[in-house]
């Protein structure tokens, strides 16, 4: 996950949770995406995980959104996930927010792309 001091741009204003900014790693702002949207990001790093979570006030995030989501939060090169979890460990806070996961004690272990489709 690219901490804050690389990501602070234009595009990213941050916001306090009652005065406070957070730090590198933890924290909340706007993001402003292509075509002028925006989503309220929360992002996190602890318990042996990093997570970026993005909601807007009337819908889920759109796939391309999150797809931007994870671009300004991540390298490239790192594997985030959305969990399905158990309905019983079901946790809902927000009906339009979506969250992005990263392990940063292991690697995802993708399935192998011909199951997703051709190249």
């Amino acid at each position: 996950m690219k901490k804050i001091p690389v990501i602070i741009t234009p595009k990213f204003e941050r916001m306090s949770l009652d005065g406070d900014l957070g730090d590198e790693g933890n924290g909340m702002g706007r993001l402003k995406l292509r075509e002028n949207a925006h989503v309220l990001v929360v992002f996190s790093n602890g318990m042996g995980w990093e997570h970026v979570s993005a909601s807007r006030k009337d819908r889920c995030p759109t796939w391309d959104e999150m797809c931007q989501v994870k671009d300004f939060f991540f390298y490239p090169e790192e594997c985030v996930v959305q969990f399905h979890p158990p309905h019983r460990e079901y946790v809902n806070n927000h009906p339009f927010c979506l969250h992005l996961w990263r392990p940063t004690e292991w690697e995802i272990r993708l399935p192998p792309s011909i199951m997703v489709g051709f190249k």
